[in-house]
């Protein structure tokens, strides 16, 4: 039997049980049959993948790439993925560069079929970075079968944590935590904004979550979340906020499963 993560309640009572036991449950989690079967094939096989189309060819490697980038939901979108790929991400007409979920843009660098004369995948390194997101996402996405409120926080609390480190400027890091549906969830809810934000200009979006966040916190920059504290004060106001509107909708949790391309009509691809 499969390890089960557990959560002894929800809120901040939940979240603090989780956060305290997380690398033993994650520990725990990452012996399991399932993982360590997957983790081998992928590791013994992604070496000799030289293209999009070697990727798609196999369900199971595609399938583990997928989940580290957390787009498990589109493995059947085989059209869809080819172009994301192929494309890759140098031109600004790249499919992933017109998408507004930014996990895409993240997942063709970093495989580079379109970008690089020789991918990734032929780097001695590359399996275990693709591997270490894969056990995390396999983990949040056991988590949110017992508390999609806990997936959507533990993803925020890596995410941010990335962003924040990321080499961009102040502003860019902000369009990049709203390129990603799960933490927008996160930081919406944190804020106290409605759903129907995301139809707002996207600059006045930005203005009004840099002043949420400062009111909220003291500061309106992402970077202020390569500290930890900081981190966990945005999740504890998400957590305290989605639990008074009665916990994560069927929506956010789309989200978390690469279903929702907020942004671009993709029908002709898929």
């Amino acid at each position: 039997m499969s390890f089960a993560p557990v959560i002894p309640g929800g809120g901040l009572t939940g979240w603090a049980f989780l956060s305290r036991t997380l690398a033993a449950q994650k520990k725990a989690f990452a012996t399991g049959a399932q993982t360590r079967g997957d983790e081998e094939y992928f590791r013994d096989r992604i070496g000799a993948v030289g293209s999009a189309d070697a990727l798609l060819g196999d369900r199971r490697l595609l399938s583990v790439a997928l989940t580290a980038f957390g787009l498990e939901g589109d493995l059947n979108n085989r059209a869809f993925l080819r172009k994301v790929l192929e494309d890759g991400t140098l031109s600004p007409g790249a499919l992933a560069n017109r998408l507004a979920d930014k996990r895409y843009l993240e997942f063709a660098r970093a495989f580079g079929f379109g970008d690089l004369p020789v991918p990734n995948t032929k780097k001695s390194d590359f399996a275990d970075k693709v591997l270490g997101a894969y056990e995390a996402k396999r983990f949040e996405a056991a988590v949110g079968q017992v508390s999609g409120d806990m997936r959507l926080a533990l993803n925020a609390r890596s995410e941010l944590a990335a962003i924040a480190g990321r080499s961009l400027s102040a502003d860019g890091k902000w369009y990049a935590a709203m390129g990603s549906p799960p933490l927008r969830q996160v930081l919406q809810t944190a804020f106290g904004l409605p759903s129907s934000f995301v139809s707002v200009d996207i600059d006045r979006q930005l203005a009004i979550l840099k002043a949420r966040a400062g009111a909220a916190l003291g500061e309106s920059g992402i970077e202020q979340f390569a500290d930890p504290a900081r981190v966990d004060r945005i999740v504890r106001l998400f957590l305290l906020r989605s639990a008074a509107a009665g916990g994560a909708t069927s929506p956010a949790l789309s989200l978390l499963q690469g279903t929702d391309r907020t942004g671009l009509s993709l029908s002709r691809y898929a």
